[in-house]
This record gives structure tokens, C-alpha cells and sequence, in this order.
């Protein structure tokens, strides 16, 4: 899509807006425009101020200073339902939908408000606005039985019937197939065609230059840098986010693979709601290797990485981890046998919030040699392993004592690194493990990942990121209702057969 489409008022204009936490400016004087018909993509990293910047556009946040323009009229925005009013919707990575309900319902919850509600008109205007946007859903779906995509398509839809006329995205293509985000970008082009205008947040910076007119970059909470998409490229961008030069592709050595340190034969495991979730998988992972596991979210990933780490006991199969076939559900063992486990949820997974960075550290280990000696906990030892960690690691906090929660999303991820991979493990289990980090962060992860594969590891890779998976495998694997629907070499994959298979197409 070609340069800013230049009619004559923006639709929103954000001037020097300014907003603090205590003693942390999120946003330092921030100017951000959005014109008719246009989308315009909002770039930098975890902790640049974007979704601050958002929270604060869409009524969740009160601004400190400055003013927000709505065609040319000064507003002040006290809630969401303000933002609402005046035409703004707002699509978090996170859908905001009850599950039991049907589509229709979906739509209607927080408009129709009497007391008896009149499905009847609603659905029709709900088929008008499908069939105006080509966004068809079937009304009284239930939206558990969605795919990922439908509902996002559910999302749009809510906002649709709201009369918004300002869509913030974000994050809109974290959890979508190739096929989905084809279709996604189909419906961002009609929405504008229609006359609506976009705000685009991703940290995928080609889709950025496919799919948006303009781009804005804010770096530790300032503007840095605006752009016509035409006019710019995937290096310069990176630099404008980050700071510096990024590696455009890493330096991948050539290693020979060794013995299985991994297989699983015939896995079966059911999910929380008792449904089969892996039904009869095989794979092999050796030393020396990447193997990565591609598939749309929901499909399977997260309880086979949930039974690999012992969280769940599989209904069926076997688990022979270096050699030795692993019958238990317990995460102790699992670590003990030689794995590394980097769960996908590191917030209500990974790590106690609550707790220090460096209680955070030797969690797995607390009661072992040498941090815990005939039941006496070894602070020395502790402090020693946990400011090796945050030096090794290049963990960016305020020290060894802060809460963990105060750490970026990057730094989270660093922390759990540090853990799992100091005692050189086996196999390196990671599961969407670059899932909402800024390129920066992503660069540094990769470059780990690597480096457990050059010195002898098997690192199991299960990513909905279609980039990742091509940038670190040996091999690609991917999972659709809970099996392995294809398998190919990395030097031999291409992104339209791996599509397919994740969209459950095997002709």
C-alpha cells in the first residue's frame, strides 16, 4: 500500500502526550496523527510507550499532558465507553469474548442493554455488516468451536457494530496461520476501502511494510522516527527501534547431529476440558539439532509441551528421554533427566511475580547443592549464581533484589533462560519462546537457542511464528489437531506447503 493517503484533516491527532507512573515517563511529549482511510503502523520495543500510548487514546489511562484531537475537536476521554462514543475500537492480542456465547451474542453484549433484547434486529444488521465487510460468521456459532482467526474476524465484527471508525490493533497476527493472515490483511483493505482507518501495532516488521501506508517509531517513550512504508526497509526500521544495527541473518554453524536425546512414541493427551489435544504423536529429537514445531495456537502445542515438562500425565504413549523411557508426571524428574523447559505463559508459568530475580533464579534448584546445604539455604552461593546469571545473561534490572515483576518482557524471558540453560542441559524445550518481545530481545533469543545446538543440545522449538521456525530449524514438524500433518527439511520447507499443513490441507 502506497504513502500516507493525504486528505485534508486527520481523523485523530495526539499532541505532546505526556504520561508518568511514579517516577517512569511512559510517553515524553508524543505526537501521533491517523488520517481517513489510512493504516498507520506504531513500531518500537517492549517498554517504547505504545501501549501506553493506546491505553491512553482508548480511555484507560488519563493523559498528564498535552491534548487528543477527534476531526479537529478537542476530546477528553475518562473511560473506554468515551473512546467508544467517538468512534474508536480497540482489538487486544487477548480476545475479549465469552466463550458459552454465540457470535451474535458477542456482538450484542454491551449494546443492547434493555432488558429485552431484540436478537431479531440485531441479526439482521449483524448479516449487513458481514456481507458489507466480507467478514462472514455464522451467527449462532458458539464461540469455543471458532477457529483463532474467527474470532479475531468476531473481534472486528463488535467493532463493527459499535460504528467504530478507529480500529487499534494489537498485535493482530501474534496467533494466526499464513492462510488467516492473508485473510486478516483482505479485511484491513476493505475496512479501509470503506472508509475506516487503522492503527496497526506488530513487531513483525515485513508484514508492517505489506500491510500499512505510514509508520511511527517510539523509542523509550519518544518519538524517534516517522515513515512512508514505501520509502523504508526492514534493517532501517530495526535500527530506528532499537538503536543499533541488528543481524540480518544469524551465523549458523554446521553441526553434526548425535543420538536421540528425545522421543515420544504414540502420545495421547487430553486438554483441561477433557478433550483429545495431542492424539497419537511421534517425534525424535537428537543432539545437535533444532526441530521445530509449526502449527496455528490451539492445536496441540501447549499440552504436548505440558506433558514433556511433567505438568500433565498423557492418557497413551511413551516419553524415553536420553535413552531411558520416562513413565512419571513430575517436573523434578523431568529437570533432573536434562531438560530445560521455557513454558509459554512465563508470566503464570515461568516465574513467581511476587518474588526477587534472584529467587527467581534458582527456583528449580533452591533445595539442592549448592544453594541449600543439610536444609540450610546458602545465600553466598545464591547471590553469587544469580548476579553470574544477570551478567551472563545481560539481564537489565535494578538488581538481584527487585521483584521480578518490574522487569520488560525481554528481561522476563532472560531470567528463565539463566535458570534452565545454567546447568547445560540435554534438551532445550521451548515453547513460544519469543511469543511478544520487540526484535531485540527476539535477536538475543535466537542467538541462545543457537548456541545450546552448537554445543551438543536438541532444542525442541514449538512457535507459531512462521519466521522463527524458519530462521532456527534443522527440521520442521507441524501440528495440526494434535498431530504431525508434515514434515520437512529447513533447507527443503517453503513457506506455502508448511501454510497449508498448518491449515490442515494435506493435498
Amino acid at each position: 500500500m502506497e504513502g500516507r493517503n493525504l486528505e485534508k484533516q486527520p481523523v485523530i491527532e495526539m499532541l505532546g502526550i505526556t504520561k508518568r507512573f511514579v517516577d517512569v515517563t511512559a510517553n515524553d511529549r508524543v505526537d501521533l496523527s491517523l488520517y481517513p482511510k489510512e493504516i498507520c503502523a506504531l513500531l518500537g520495543e517492549n517498554g517504547a510507550g505504545k501501549t501506553t500510548l493506546m491505553n491512553i487514546l482508548f480511555g484507560y489511562y488519563l493523559l498528564d499532558e498535552g491534548e487528543i484531537l477527534i476531526h479537529g475537536e478537542k476530546v477528553t476521554f475518562g473511560s473506554p465507553k468515551d473512546a467508544i462514543t467517538h468512534g474508536i475500537a480497540m482489538i487486544h492480542q487477548h480476545f475479549t469474548l465469552v466463550p458459552i456465547q454465540t457470535v451474535l451474542e458477542n456482538v450484542m453484549i454491551g449494546v443492547e442493554g434493555k432488558f429485552f433484547l431484540d436478537k431479531k434486529s440485531a441479526r439482521k444488521r449483524l448479516i449487513e455488516i458481514e456481507e458489507r465487510f466480507g467478514l462472514a460468521l455464522g451467527p449462532d456459532l458458539l464461540v469455543w468451536t471458532l477457529s483463532i482467526g474467527e474470532q479475531q474476524k468476531l473481534e472486528i465484527l463488535k467493532a463493527l457494530y459499535r460504528e467504530a471508525e478507529i480500529l487499534i490493533m494489537d498485535e493482530p497476527t501474534a496467533v494466526l496461520a499464513p492462510t488467516e493472515i492473508e485473510e486478516l490483511f483482505k479485511t484491513l483493505r476493505t475496512l479501509v476501502d470503506n472508509g475506516r482507518s487503522v492503527i496497526f501495532i506488530s513487531h513483525k516488521l515485513h508484514e508492517v511494510l505489506e500491510i500499512s501506508n505510514r509508520i511511527v517509531v517510539l523509542r523509550s517513550g519518544k518519538n524517534v522516527a516517522e515513515r512512508k512504508t514505501s520509502e523504508t526497509n526492514i534493517p532501517e526500521l530495526a535500527n530506528l527501534m532499537v538503536g543499533r544495527e541488528l543481524l540480518e541473518r544469524l551465523k549458523r554453524k554446521e553441526i553434526e547431529t548425535g543420538a536421540a536425546v528425545l522421543e515420544v512414541k504414540g502420545l495421547r493427551v487430553r486438554n483441561s476440558r477433557g478433550l483429545i489435544a495431542v492424539d497419537g504423536l511421534d517425534l525424535t529429537l537428537r543432539s545437535g539439532e533444532v526441530v521445530g514445531i509449526a502449527g496455528v495456537s490451539g492445536n496441540g502445542q501447549t499440552e504436548l509441551s505440558e506433558a514433556l515438562f511433567g505438568q500433565i500425565r498423557p492418557e497413551e504413549g511413551i516419553l524415553i528421554l536420553g535413552g531411558e523411557e520416562f513413565p512419571g508426571v513430575k517436573p523434578s524428574e523431568v529437570i533432573r533427566r536434562g531438560m530445560a523447559r521455557i513454558p509459554e505463559d512465563r508470566i503464570g508459568t515461568g516465574l513467581f511475580m511476587d518474588l526477587s530475580v534472584k529467587e527467581n533464579m534458582v527456583l528449580e534448584n533452591h533445595v539442592q547443592e549448592p544453594f541449600s546445604r543439610r536444609g540450610l539455604t546458602n545465600m553466598k552461593e545464591i547471590r553469587s549464581f544469580a548476579s553470574g546469571c544477570i551478567e551472563n545473561f545481560q539481564v537489565k534490572t535494578d538488581g538481584m533484589e527487585a521483584p521480578v515483576k518490574s522487569l520488560s518482557g525481554g528481561n522476563l524471558q532472560k531470567v528463565i533462560l539463566a535458570r534452565e540453560l545454567a546447568g547445560n542441559p540435554k534438551i532445550v524445550v521451548a515453547c513460544q519462546p519469543t511469543r511478544g518481545l520487540d526484535v531485540g530481545a527476539m535477536e538475543y533469543i535466537h542467538q541462545v537457542m543457537l548456541k545450546q545446538k552448537e554445543r551438543g543440545a536438541g532444542v525442541l522449538l514449538i512457535s507459531d511464528d512462521l519466521d522463527e521456525i524458519f530462521l532456527l530449524s534443522d527440521r520442521i514438524l507441524v501440528m495440526y489437531e494434535g498431530k504431525i500433518l508434515g514434515e520437512m527439511n529447513a533447507e527443503e520447507a517453503n513457506r506455502e506447503q508448511i501454510g497449508l499443513w498448518m491449515s490442515g490441507v494435506t493435498s
